[in-house]
């Protein structure tokens, strides 16, 4: 995943993958997904962002692979 941001344009840019693009469509007026061949989402763009998204606080965490299961499991078993 890769996530840029243009100052000059104030467009928060996330690729997702590398997949080539099949589709576009539009949100809304300022944000567009771009999808692949079988509908996975490849891409998205959104202007105006940092009205939109606070950039100023963007922060990026990534969780381990073993505690994403510890916790799906633990979410499955019953009270």
């Amino acid at each position: 995943m890769r996530i840029q941001y243009f100052s000059d344009t104030d467009t928060l840019y996330i690729v997702f993958n590398d997949n080539p693009v099949a589709e576009t469509r539009d949100l809304d007026e300022n944000t567009l997904l771009d999808l692949d061949e079988g509908g996975n989402l490849v891409s998205l763009t959104i202007e105006h962002a940092q009205a939109r998204v606070k950039i100023s606080s963007f922060s990026f965490e990534q969780i381990p692979s073993s505690l994403m299961s510890a916790a799906t499991t633990a979410q499955k078993q019953p009270a």
